[in-house]
């Protein structure tokens, strides 16, 4: 009672100001062991708005982990993970509120949303009016989490991450501010003073930003009650660990408490380079309202820098000491901003994002003006010829954020933080509001927006404010028409691309033509260079579609927009214009061995050798790729591969031309046109050529990028050709054909719940037919798998050889007559490799006595778990061929599932033809799939991000 009492003196004596806004009374004990926090808790709200609230809205966010299809679970889901959707019930978290009572003691009605189970609704007995407060009084019990899932909860040391673990009131601006966790970091409560005495096991101590009152240890219980106190906070951040973590370095600003550490970095230096940021922050961000701040290496690994700097130790490419620092400025800047800036985390994030990006940009200029993109490899023989090692070390925000652009999946900055893809929401959206603030900052030149950012942070520090009043705040700084950066650039997709169309020069004057190839209001900075220095630079504005100017003539001998790179321009490829000389002056030719980041000064062709092993017929084939296509994506892109193979002792490989026409706003996203040709083996002495023309038209919802469902529709035509050598074994049945080809997909690859469906019509000069696929596969909350899979397939006309099956729909192995499907051994009919199957068409395993179909077949193809990768397969079937009845057919086996869609094993028990198991030559029919595609597994990480 006495502790109580002293801890209630030392609250009052803390808070001058108790009455005038939000305040929280927590005290909480700690049980280890059963993974429990209880929790008695006291909220005064304060209704700041001229509305009366009946009814006030609670952030339960523990509650997020309660079940697997929460916002959280889904969210999960969405990208690819299975942790939470496979984890056991202790391994989940929830809260369990017992009561919530008024100031006069009465129950208060109470319940959690259905859309939003960590939300709580509270019914007020009377209503909250203007300018009053309202106490609420909490019993609740917290089961935490795992910290498996997002960085927060318990570790395997039994050691508490804490965030956002207590209740907290949401903001109510005219209306509820509340939402679901997603694992975003974004919670958005209004500031409060907060007191929290949390009783733990002697052997714990409490790290937090929040100053420590009071410690009370008791050796009888082992317990120790830690009172901590804070005021105007929003971080609910605490650590309750049984080993020192964190460090604390007093610097002249405040003090950094941080776990953040780079192996072999000494003490005294973090110390130093500690204390140099705290200047930089104090100096940008004005001073910090609190005494600590504290950083953990959760935050850090949550926003990582992102690049060579995730490269293992033994191989980074940057001094200890500017990767120590730049992680702890990023994260102490994203901590500061957020501490301080009041807006809407889910709703406003760009701008504080923006910031802690374009202040790292600004950190960097003055302290490493020379360091580059690759690091210390820029030095390296052989490396430092690339044009990525000339580029700044700055250059990356640009790249990353014009890895989306060029693929026409960039959002715009004032999408939901929810609503954005995983790369957009922690890398790319940030970097574009980075480069797009220190883009305003070059263009605004009548102001130094450096210092205005930072006396709109000072004067607004800890208010709750909105995007709104910081676009006034700039607008009133500068005389400059900066609308277009809020509404152009902040609130839409549109991409800023220009061109120097023409000039045309007189005795004394020149006149530049520029043309913006979009539509937008966005300005580009006009360079003028002579012998590669710049004598000159002005801002052109307003060019819708063409603008000319007039200069006057001088020792100019060319024009170049953006010379500078800071616009972040989509295309800048057609930024140079000399004033005399012709297109190769202009651009010349670069030849360049291996890929290489885009340099807009040249027309870049790129070389890379060649090892590769296709088919058993050509062996290791060695050659060389002439291509365009750079780190980041183009619209055109060519290839030329010829290659010799080792085996075949031939000349093969293929040729490319690609053109892809990215459409915005719209479902249909992308238009994709243009030709493939190849020359290879398909059997000893014996080779193809195929030429395939093709168009596809790709459709998405254009108001959820998140989701992964995807319609696409394919026109080609495949022409082959087929060259049988003296020493060929194998005899041709059919003469060389065309066949063109219709496709529509819908697909939605999930990682829990996968669907794809498609239907394909080929028509040729002897034979037309129609099937249809549509495959389903789910993983149950017990970890079982489910994979279903139905095929039926039809010929509309087929007047071909009635003995052959060339062109007939296979139940096991597709003779693939379009060579789509990457067979080692195409031509096999024993063998190893003849073992090798590819599901399409009939999908069988077994191989059974009518293998073929030439009229219609229809099959359905089922496996499930029996023990992690090992699964039970089952197959059935009806086929129909010409002059013949139906014939049902089946099989079953165990299927191994080693790595889906790469490399799988199947192993026939029972079929059409007995027990399989049991009968001569078994290991011949054992079938297995295997791809030597690299990009199957690359998709595996894209569908993450993407």
């Amino acid at each position: 009672m006495i502790r109580k009492l002293f801890i209630s003196l030392i609250f009052l004596l803390f808070c001058d100001a108790l009455a005038s806004q939000n305040r929280m009374d927590i005290n909480a004990i700690v049980d280890v062991e059963t993974k429990t926090i209880s929790i008695s808790q006291t909220i005064i709200y304060k209704n700041e708005t001229d509305d009366t609230l009946s009814e006030i809205y609670l952030n339960d966010w523990n509650n997020s982990y309660s079940t697997k299809e929460t916002p959280l679970a889904k969210r999960f889901e969405e990208e690819f993970s299975t942790k939470f959707h496979l984890a056991k019930s202790e391994q989940r978290g929830y809260t369990l509120v017992t009561s919530i009572k008024d100031k006069a003691n009465q129950q208060l009605e109470h319940n959690s949303l259905k859309e939003h189970p960590d939300v709580i609704k509270v019914i007020l007995k009377t209503p909250l009016q203007p300018g009053e407060s309202y106490n609420l009084s909490l019993e609740y019990i917290l089961l935490i989490a795992d910290a498996t899932f997002t960085g927060y909860g318990i570790t395997k040391s039994k050691d508490f991450e804490l965030k956002y673990w207590y209740i907290t009131p949401t903001v109510y601006d005219g209306k509820w501010n509340y939402y679901s966790n997603k694992d975003l970091d974004d919670l958005f409560v209004p500031k409060s003073d907060i007191i929290i005495n949390i009783t733990h096991p002697l052997n714990y101590r409490v790290t937090s930003e929040l100053d420590i009152i009071a410690l009370n240890p008791d050796n009888k219980s082992r317990t120790q009650v830690t009172s901590i106190y804070g005021k105007d906070r929003i971080d609910t951040y605490l650590s309750l660990n049984k080993f020192p973590q964190f460090g604390f370095v007093q610097t002249d600003d405040f003090i950094v408490i941080s776990n953040i550490n780079e192996k072999g970095f000494p003490g005294p230096d973090k110390a130093i380079l500690t204390d140099k940021i705290t200047q930089f922050l104090t100096q940008n961000l004005g001073d910090y309202p609190h005494k600590q701040l504290l950083v953990s290496n959760i935050d850090y690994n949550k926003n990582p820098l992102y690049g060579l700097n995730q490269l293992p130790d033994f191989f980074r490419p940057f001094p200890d000491d500017f990767q120590y620092e730049l992680k702890l400025l990023k994260t102490s800047l994203k901590k500061y901003i957020d501490n301080i800036l009041l807006l809407n985390p889910r709703k406003e994030h760009w701008l504080s994002e923006g910031l802690q990006i374009y202040f790292l940009i600004k950190y960097v200029e003055e302290n490493y003006p020379d360091m580059k993109l690759l690091g210390t490899l820029a030095d390296v023989w052989g490396i430092r010829a690339f044009h990525a090692a000339d580029l700044d070390f700055n250059f990356q925000y640009f790249l990353y954020s014009m890895e989306v652009a060029r693929k026409n999946r960039d959002q715009p900055l004032t999408k939901s933080k929810d609503s954005l893809t995983k790369f957009n929401a922690n890398i790319a959206g940030k970097y574009k509001a980075g480069i797009g603030l220190n883009y305003l900052d070059q263009f605004a030149d009548d102001i130094t927006l450096r210092e205005s950012i930072t006396e709109f942070l000072q004067s607004n520090k800890l208010k709750a404010i909105s995007i709104n009043d910081f676009e006034s705040f700039i607008k009133s700084k500068t005389t400059k028409n900066i609308d277009w950066f809020f509404t152009d650039y902040i609130n839409t997709r549109k991409k800023i691309d220009f061109k120097i169309k023409g000039i045309e020069t007189t005795e004394d004057s020149i006149r530049l033509t520029i043309r913006n190839k979009r539509d937008n209001s966005m300005p580009i900075s006009l360079f003028k260079l002579n012998k590669d220095s710049v004598i000159g630079k002005l801002w052109i504005e307003n060019i819708k579609d063409t603008k000319t100017i007039t200069l006057p003539k001088d020792s100019t001998e060319k024009f170049v927009l953006d010379y500078d790179n800071v616009v972040p321009e989509f295309n800048q490829r057609d930024n140079y214009k000399s004033l005399k000389g012709s297109f190769l002056k202009n651009k010349p030719l670069q030849f360049r061995l291996f890929k290489d980041v885009e340099d807009p000064d040249y027309n870049q062709i790129f070389f890379m050798p060649l090892v590769e092993f296709k088919n058993i017929y050509d062996g290791f084939t060695l050659g060389a790729k002439v291509y365009n296509k750079t780190i980041l994506r183009k619209r055109f892109n060519y290839k030329f591969s010829p290659q010799y193979a080792t085996k075949s002792k031939s000349i093969t490989g293929s040729t490319s031309v690609f053109y892809t026409h990215n459409i915005e706003n719209k479902n249909l996203f992308n238009i994709t046109y243009g030709i493939v040709a190849g020359y290879q083996s398909f059997a000893e002495d014996a080779f193809f050529t195929r030429i395939r023309p093709s168009i596809s038209f790709t459709f998405r919802d254009d108001d959820d990028f998140r989701s992964n469902k995807l319609d696409r529709i394919t026109a080609r035509y495949i022409s082959i050709n087929r060259d049988i050598g003296e020493n060929a074994i194998i005899e041709l049945d059919e003469p060389d054909y065309g066949v063109f080809n219709l496709r529509y997909t819908h697909s939605n690859p999930g990682r829990i719940n996968f669907s794809k469906f498609n239907t394909d019509f080929q028509i040729a000069d002897r034979f037309s037919k129609l099937s249809i696929n549509y495959e389903f596969r789910k993983l149950t909350k017990g970890n079982r798998n489910v994979n279903l899979r139905f095929f039926a397939g039809f010929f509309l006309d087929n007047n071909t050889d009635p003995t052959s099956d060339y062109f007939s729909f296979a139940l096991d192995r597709p003779t693939d007559y379009l060579f789509d499907l990457n067979y080692l051994g195409r031509s096999e009919a024993a063998g190893l490799f003849s073992q090798q199957i590819i599901i399409a068409e009939g999908g069988f395993k077994s191989q059974l006595e009518t293998p073929f179909a030439n009229q219609w077949m229809t099959t359905a193809n089922f496996s499930t778990s029996i023990w992690r990768y090992i699964q039970a397969y089952g197959d059935v079937g009806l086929v129909k061929s010409k002059f013949d009845s139906a014939k049902f057919v089946y099989d079953s086996g165990i299927r191994l599932n080693l790595v889906e869609d790469y490399f799988e094993i199947y192993l026939p028990i029972y079929s059409n033809l007995g027990w399989e198991i049991g009968q001569p030559n078994y290991d011949q029919r054992i079938r297995f799939m295997f791809t030597v595609d690299p990009q199957v597994l690359l998709g595996l990480f894209r569908r993450k991000w993407y």
